[in-house]
């Protein structure tokens, strides 16, 4: 027996068994795709990458690129934990360089905006972009649905309680899985109600939740499958894995991130992983795919 073709749809990859002429056996192995975090902030909470001049930045991106990644992120706000929010014209001015010396040199490469502005949405989308990221959800600028319909684009909806100000302040739920999958349902109802049609769903990792609302979310991690849209999930670095690990650095969790990633595969319920290590993702990919 052995694996004679392979085909890929949007977000997998599937490898069919064959023995000679006859299909005896069919299995499906599934990877998420690869979403490669570009922060272009001078206070991420991960790495800095702002700190960079644009050059640097691009030759990052590129990396990421040649190590594998799917799908690039570029934010240049930080959502972290008590940040205070970034005006629209800074944080454009930390996008828009990268964006379009990035969709010069490879135009047909997926690039996403990590934002929930909807004027940068809006000029990113001009010059190209293909997936809005918007960590609140719709609700710091709702009308981001309608700039995402206009363009035919994609839209990431995530839940998240709060503002990043407030957002761990004490956050309580009377049952985290019901909530944050009765938010996504109605946001996804609503941006399609604008004309969104390709939407990608996100339970905010981190994002206005304790520890235990992570693990919660994490263990009941199929019951989004049923909003019948591709799930993303962004674990990488954040605080649960270190208050886990008694990790304080974030940048030293990247094995602990793809420890997790790993254990969460066999659910095969997350269409794209986030995350800062692409090629610490890519071997996990390698291993996967490898069929055992």
């Amino acid at each position: 027996m052995k694996y004679i073709t392979e085909c890929k749809n949007t977000f997998f990859s599937k490898k069919i068994l064959y023995c000679k002429t006859t299909l005896i056996y069919i299995k499906y192995i599934m990877f998420p795709k690869i979403m490669a975090v570009i922060n272009v902030t001078p206070d991420s909470f991960s790495d800095g990458n702002g700190k960079l001049d644009l050059n640097e930045k691009i030759s990052f991106a590129e990396q990421m690129i040649n190590d594998g990644a799917d799908i690039i992120d570029i934010g240049g706000e930080t959502t972290k934990p008590y940040s205070k929010s970034t005006p629209a014209n800074i944080e454009l001015d930390r996008v828009l360089p990268v964006l379009k010396q990035i969709k010069n040199k490879y135009p047909n490469f997926p690039v996403s905006i990590d934002t929930r502005k909807v004027e940068v949405a809006n000029e990113c989308l001009k010059h190209n972009a293909n997936i809005i990221n918007d960590v609140s959800g719709l609700q710091y600028n709702p009308e981001i649905a309608e700039i995402v319909a206009k363009y035919n684009a994609k839209l990431v909806i995530m839940h998240s309680k709060g503002n990043p100000q407030n957002m761990q302040n004490n956050p309580f739920y009377k049952d985290v899985v019901e909530e944050v999958f009765n938010f996504l349902k109605e946001k996804i109802s609503f941006a399609k109600s604008k004309g969104v049609e390709k939407i990608i769903g996100d339970i905010g990792i981190g994002f206005g939740k304790t520890l235990e609302h992570n693990l919660a979310l994490l263990k009941n991690i199929n019951r989004f499958s049923l909003l019948d849209v591709p799930m993303l999930l962004g674990i990488s670095r954040k605080r649960f894995i270190g208050e886990i690990t008694e990790i304080e650095t974030p940048s030293d969790r990247d094995f602990a991130t793809m420890i997790y990633h790993s254990l969460l595969l066999k659910e095969q319920s997350i269409s794209i992983i986030r995350v800062h290590n692409v090629r610490l993702a890519m071997q996990m990919k390698k291993i996967y795919l490898s069929g055992i």
